[in-house]
């Protein structure tokens, strides 16, 4: 099970990334856009995936993954249960929404740092 400082941590990693807690509610965002966000209860996470793909994601894994609710499905965005993920697997989900938020020369940079 994925906690709160796990993904704390990978996010805080990645350049240009802020913490905010709005609404009771901690966020992580690249300037103005939210790339990950956490329920109030700390069970799910919100994160950015792109629209095209994510129906297919939450019918693979629908005790993993669950559509975002009507009123932001308008955005690239899917939730995912802490508790059915594992620490790769939220690297790799936070990483990836991160990686729809920045400049590729920002992605080019941290992929060669790695």
């Amino acid at each position: 099970m994925v906690t709160v400082e796990d993904i704390r941590s990978v996010a805080k990693s990645l350049p240009r990334t802020t913490e905010h807690l709005i609404r009771d509610r901690v966020k992580f965002r690249v300037g103005q856009i939210v790339y990950v966000a956490l329920s109030r209860d700390e069970t799910i996470m919100g994160f950015g995936f792109p629209k095209e793909q994510r129906a297919a994601l939450v019918e693979s894994e629908p005790d993993k993954f669950e559509m975002p609710s009507k009123s932001d499905e308008r955005f690239h965005w899917v939730h995912a249960r802490l508790e059915a993920l594992d620490h790769t697997e939220m690297e790799e989900l936070v990483v990836a929404a991160w990686m729809m938020c920045v400049p590729k020369k920002v992605i080019r940079e941290y992929l060669e740092k790695r």
